[in-house]
């Protein structure tokens, strides 16, 4: 197993939300213009509030990928029953651009944990062509392999993750 796989072992994203795989093209994903989110660490929810910049590496801009953002702990941690919670959805990405250049199927929804600490998963697919994607009937109850299997985008080619707690007052300060 490569390095770049180990956290998303030790967190679960390999297992509950997709397969393992090799980690193939290089995704930085950054809030606020400044914080890059390293798999595992935390961000306090009225941090996340808009949605990210996602640059993505990749062979040439001819080649085309999918981005889907999931929260697995919906509607808690330890009561998972709406797994996953799609929270966003970009397509038709250019390799060697950033999102902002695909086309967004399904709209940002900002993150807003109520119970626990939840994992916000950035999952990358690699594209057999481009507009061959279709949104999901429903962001609840949504699941990251059966969507990747019915629009044939196989395994993923970078994942990352970040956790996040519903914020009290004392936290805010």
């Amino acid at each position: 197993m490569s390095r770049a796989m180990e956290p998303l072992v030790v967190g679960r994203i390999v297992g509950e939300v997709v397969d393992i795989f090799s980690p193939t093209v290089k995704m930085t994903v950054i809030y606020n213009s400044n914080k890059q989110v390293a798999n595992g660490c935390e961000f306090m929810p009225s941090f996340i509030t808009a949605k990210p910049r996602v640059e993505i590496g990749g062979a040439d801009m001819r080649t085309s990928y999918t981005l889907i953002m999931t929260d697995p702990d919906a509607p808690s941690p330890s009561d998972p029953y709406l797994r996953e919670h799609l929270h966003w959805i970009v397509t038709d990405i250019p390799g060697t651009t950033d999102v902002s250049f695909g086309k967004e199927i399904v709209s940002y929804e900002i993150p807003k944990p109520v119970v626990g600490i939840h994992r916000y998963v950035f999952i990358l697919f690699k594209q057999r062509g481009r507009q061959t994607v279709r949104p999901p009937s429903s962001r609840e109850c949504f699941n990251t392999r059966n969507f990747a299997e019915h629009n044939g985008l196989g395994l993923p080619v970078a994942a990352a993750y970040f956790n996040a707690q519903r914020e009290t007052a004392a936290r805010r300060r």
